[in-house]
């Protein structure tokens, strides 16, 4: 997990650079993909990277980007607050993923 290493729009232009294409958003059986319309659930995904990103001067600037890998290859972010301004939605289907670092 990497903690405040550049800037959200310069972070997510990397991980796009390498293969994390898809956007995804929480969903009520799981993460949806944006882009490609489908449906992950829990069981299928996992993370590969974590970074936060802490606003210097203003505390609503709190977010956490997840690269996210579905077991078919698709591969994406989901950006979110965290602390009290986290989405609960996000949170259930996140705390079922595993965290596994890339090889």
């Amino acid at each position: 997990m990497s903690s405040g290493d550049g800037t959200l729009a310069a972070t997510l232009d990397d991980l796009a650079r390498r293969g994390f294409t898809e956007h995804f958003e929480a969903a009520a059986d799981g993460l949806r993909g944006t882009e490609g319309g489908r449906t992950f659930k829990a069981a299928e995904l996992v993370i590969r990277e974590l970074h936060r990103f802490e606003g210097v001067s203003d505390p609503d600037d709190m977010s956490i980007v997840y690269a996210i890998e579905s077991r078919d290859g698709t591969r994406g972010t989901l950006v979110d607050a965290f602390g009290v301004y986290s989405d609960p939605a996000v949170s259930r289907v996140l705390e079922d993923v595993p965290v596994r670092a890339a090889a």
